[in-house]
């Protein structure tokens, strides 16, 4: 089921949720709504799942308009943070009661109940599980059974709401790989709400990125994260520099090094901009002749498994420079805390200040 939202509009006691947000979803598609608290992302995947309407707006389905539709008749499955069991209720109870509660006319027999229940089960993982009781359960193990029960009614369209945010990390990665292939398995659309930036990068096919009621920028992990919109966009997704830069004649100045602006700028335009270097793009070179660089110091130096932090002085800098190098790297400079290097910039993405 392909999904387009319409220029929603959503305000509670005069707080704006949504600012005129449109969006395509398309068939089949995995989708990530990301951003922080307050953002607009929860509210927005309530609309789509009619758990919420819009002020204005419209919320088309396969080309029809759903706006109107309660959640009984979307034909979704929701999935909440906090799984929201029923912890009187058996495993097998808890996910066969989407199919209990349908219209007489349009519940499944017994049998085919319990089949589909059955079925279920064995595709989350929870074989053998079906007489425990939420309890009995680990955290893992209960936001499986809320994804069966989500399933349970065969919905055209899965809706997630930080299905892994209450999970330790180990888990939270083991399930949402699992999630990944379940979702490509059943052929399903489905959206997430996320505030996890790596969460959203491993998942998803699309990435919209969200901050106070509007979207920053919609595109894939690689666009999202390698061409970054706007400055929030850059900021939110993992760590970066902000590096003062003077911006000429489309050229930005940055350290010693040159790089040219994506929308030239008029000739005689001369100003101030920021540049953005993520930490993975500063070079460090020990101090030799012949060697380009900007002089630092190193400040201290963090072990981050496979990958060393650096934290780095830089002349005419308030702040530190942190740079993100291999171990390997690490023990071929030497680096020591107080050590005189010269650093440089692979790549950057330079926001002029009117921006």
């Amino acid at each position: 089921m392909s999904i387009e939202v319409e220029n929603l509009v959503k305000r509670f006691d005069g707080f704006t949720a949504l600012d005129g947000v449109s969006l395509e979803i398309r068939e089949g598609e995995l989708v990530a709504l990301l951003g922080p608290s307050g953002s607009g992302k929860t509210t927005l995947l309530r609309i789509i799942a009619g758990l919420e309407f819009p002020d204005t707006g419209a919320i088309l389905m396969d080309g029809i308009d759903a706006s109107t539709r309660h959640v009984g008749a979307r034909n979704v499955g929701f999935v909440f943070q906090h799984y929201a069991l029923f912890r009187h209720m058996t495993v097998f109870e808890n996910v066969a009661f989407g199919l209990r509660v349908k219209p007489r006319r349009l519940r499944p027999a017994e049998a085919e109940i319990r089949a589909r229940v059955d079925r279920l089960l064995d595709l989350v993982q929870l074989e053998g599980m079906a007489k425990r009781y939420p309890s009995q359960l680990s955290g893992g193990q209960r936001q499986r059974v809320a994804l069966a029960r989500a399933l349970a009614i065969e919905p055209r369209v899965l809706l997630l709401d930080e299905p892994f945010g209450a999970l330790d990390a180990k888990v939270r990665k083991d399930l949402r790989r699992w999630l990944r292939r379940l979702h490509d398995e059943m052929g399903l659309t489905s959206v997430f709400v996320t505030h996890d930036q790596e969460e959203a990068l491993e998942l998803a096919d699309r990435v919209v990125v969200m901050s106070q009621g509007r979207i920053e920028q919609v595109g894939t992990p690689e666009e999202i994260y390698d061409r970054p919109a706007t400055p929030f966009v850059y900021e939110f997704l993992g760590h970066v520099n902000r590096l003062p830069c003077t911006v000429a004649r489309g050229r930005a100045r940055v350290w010693h090094q040159e790089f040219g602006l994506e929308e030239t700028a008029p000739v005689e335009q001369i100003g101030r901009g920021l540049a953005y270097v993520r930490p993975e793009d500063i070079e460090i070179a020990v101090r030799a002749p012949g060697e380009e660089g900007t002089r630092a110091r190193v400040l201290h130096l963090s072990l981050l498994g496979p990958i060393v932090r650096v934290e780095l002085a830089v002349p005419g800098l308030a702040d530190p420079v942190e740079a993100e190098i291999p171990r390997a790297r690490q023990r071929e400079l030497d680096l020591r805390v107080g050590q005189e290097v010269l650093v440089r910039a692979r790549a950057a993405k330079v926001f002029t200040e009117a921006a």
